[in-house]
């Protein structure tokens, strides 16, 4: 035990500020929110604009760099001629029930069939937010191959349960070289599980992407110093996608869900030329109303005397053209 890293356990992992999550403090929250009829959602429902992407040019693209927000954390990131998913999330549900669970309210922009030839994927953590089998099914599936699946660390064996196995776990601080890129797994303040007996025994976090250009996916977190730390290490990074949702109520959620104002602090940690928001107008996780997370993080650039084109918010469906 005493030659185990910082973030192991005799059973799983841990975050490195040594901040955790109780199963009792989410079930308090289930009740203190069905006692309180949150999260109150309008007459007519939530509604944000989407655009309709050029799939032709998509599928057609390797040489410009190009980021496309799908919803949630996912995003099709064009990177140096490879097509790279963050955390795909391509079904109606956050959750192992069709018919149960966070229901999507925002469609995906593009779908199994919009999409061009995948070449990688990278997954933050096994949430069901996150980590949707079916999605990661049909993608193994493609029938131009399956894409090489970058993964945390204990999470390989869930994969090769399911017959993938064009997969690649790793560990903080790790890398590992594909197609011209440079993947290293990062550390984040989180948890994992997807069930009640699997807590904290995968590892979770974000990923570094270096070409010619730099990429970072911060995942699920809260906030912590190993922002710093990745910046430290790695240097400044060009381009990060950041969570900017799912932060409501603070006295739990802040261990584990940055909210605007912390979203703003990692952008600065990380010494990011420019960073895009997600993690919000997808599915209803948490308690603030959906359409705040854009109006906070607008308050927080001005108030930190950041430019708003440095942090921009991207619609449902938006292709941002990266230039160098």
């Amino acid at each position: 035990m005493a030659d185990l890293p910082q973030h192991h356990t005799p059973t799983g992992f841990r975050n490195s500020e040594l901040v955790g999550r109780s199963r009792g403090g989410i079930f308090k929250w289930y009740l203190e929110r069905w006692r309180k009829g949150l999260p109150h959602v309008p007459a007519g429902g939530w509604r944000f604009e989407t655009l309709v992407p050029d799939v032709a040019w998509l599928r057609a693209n390797r040489e410009v760099r190009a980021l496309t927000w799908i919803g949630h954390a996912s995003f099709l990131a064009q990177w140096d001629g490879v097509n790279l998913l963050t955390d795909p999330h391509l079904t109606a549900r956050a959750s192992p029930l069709r018919f149960a669970g966070p229901r999507r309210l925002q469609p995906p922009a593009l779908d199994f069939h919009h999409l061009p030839h995948i070449d990688a994927v990278v997954i933050s953590h096994n949430h069901h937010d996150h980590l949707d089998e079916t999605t990661v099914r049909r993608l193994a599936a493609q029938p131009s191959g399956s894409p090489r699946f970058f993964v945390p660390l204990g999470l390989k064996a869930w994969f090769a349960g399911r017959g993938i196995h064009d997969v690649v776990e790793l560990d903080w601080w790790q890398s590992v070289d594909h197609r011209g890129l440079r993947y290293t797994f990062t550390p984040g303040q989180h948890w994992s599980g997807r069930a009640l007996g699997d807590w904290n025994r995968s590892l979770w976090g974000g990923w570094r992407v270096d070409g010619g250009s730099s990429l970072f996916f911060a995942g699920d977190t809260g906030y912590s110093r190993d922002f710093l730390e990745i910046a430290r290490r790695l240097g400044p990074v060009d381009m990060a996608l950041l969570p900017i949702g799912a932060y409501e109520p603070r006295w739990i959620m802040k261990v584990m869900h940055v909210d605007p104002e912390e979203a703003v602090r990692i952008h600065q940690d990380l010494q990011a030329r420019q960073s895009l928001a997600m993690h919000w107008g997808t599915f209803m996780l948490t308690d603030e109303p959906m359409d705040e997370p854009p109006r906070r993080l607008a308050a927080a650039l001005r108030a930190a005397g950041i430019a708003p084109d440095r942090f921009l918010v991207p619609r449902h469906g938006e292709t941002i053209r990266v230039h160098a």
